[in-house]
């Protein structure tokens, strides 16, 4: 479904365009052109192509979905792909992807399931209607820093569920629960570092079009390009963070063997002597001198219970048990 809205210096008119007529809408003073395609359908797509000459290779590139972020720069317009990135109840990513053609006068945002927002950015459009003047330029820094702002807020939560991780680490119970807490958050971390990364050439190549990236807007690319590269930074050090959580767990649990080892190792050591005097003396040949003895039995006892208490005694003092 297509909808096409102005925008007169910097505010958004309520009454829809018709699809048709997009093109003649463009060209007065601080008159801007937002158009969105919802779950885009071949018509959609041909009066796209009709109204801002859009390149079929373009076309074909919005038919395919799973794209990494990048941008594509045509002599008029400039197609971009994001990827807007939430979190869900169960900590997981959810991803809505979202193409974007970009001119001097106008923005194509084009949608499918699951759908990217766009109220904050039709209220960022409103914000700030001192940038309207300035173009497509503008429109797409809205998204772009919207974006990036959602990126940085999945951050924040890595942070948190990181931290909470560490903590759980040198808890003494829960090992296999910590190790699924770790790989999973780090799978996610990893995702999402996947998607981000493209994302800082994105900003570079779109803010190298003077004529689109007009002087005064520079700065504001250049503001979200370095929120692009502290996502970035964050995101590694969450990743390193985790992987020494995993270190610090895995040889948590291998110190917890070595105890236990020691432990059974060392009781196996009590038991041995007296089931050794015990097996001598229960094999019942004739000619054994001690089993006619009368004091026999109390000394193979004495002698078992003083050796397991010699055997305990050196365990304990060198903390085995």
């Amino acid at each position: 479904m297509l909808t096409a809205h102005l925008l007169r210096d910097g505010l958004l008119e309520s009454e829809r365009l018709d699809p048709s007529r997009l093109q003649s809408s463009l060209g007065g003073d601080g008159v801007r052109l937002w158009v969105d395609i919802d779950d885009p359908s071949d018509e959609d797509l041909e009066t796209l192509r009709q109204q801002f000459d859009v390149h079929p290779l373009t076309i074909e590139d919005i038919r395919h979905w799973s794209q990494r972020s990048k941008v594509e720069v045509f002599p008029t317009y400039s197609f971009v792909v994001l990827h807007d990135l939430k979190l869900s109840d169960e900590d997981e990513l959810i991803d809505s992807e979202l193409h974007i053609v970009a001119g001097k006068g106008f923005l194509v945002t084009i949608r499918e399931q699951p759908r990217f927002d766009l109220a904050p950015v039709r209220d960022r459009f409103q914000r700030q209607p001192e940038l309207a003047s300035e173009g497509g330029g503008f429109l797409l820094y809205t998204l772009l820093d919207e974006v990036v702002d959602d990126y940085l807020k999945i951050v924040e939560r890595f942070e948190d569920l990181a931290d909470d991780v560490e903590d759980r680490v040198f808890q003494v119970d829960g090992e296999t629960d910590v190790q699924q807490a770790i790989f999973r958050l780090k799978r996610e971390v990893v995702r999402f570092r996947r998607v981000v990364a493209p994302l800082r050439e994105v900003v570079d190549l779109v803010a190298e079009q003077p004529a689109f990236v007009t002087p005064a807007l520079a700065p504001y690319y250049r503001d979200v390009l370095d929120h692009v590269l502290r996502t970035l930074e964050f995101v590694d050090n969450i990743r390193d963070l985790l992987t020494t959580a995993l270190e610090a767990q895995l040889t948590q649990v291998s110190n917890r063997l070595n105890v236990i080892m020691k432990k059974l190792s060392s009781w196996a050591g009590i038991v041995l002597v007296p089931t050794l005097i015990a097996g001598i003396y229960g094999m019942n040949f004739r000619d054994m001198p001690e089993l006619d003895w009368r004091l026999g039995y109390p000394m193979a006892l004495g002698i078992m219970g003083l050796s397991a208490y010699l055997l305990y005694r050196g365990f304990k003092k060198r903390d085995w048990l």
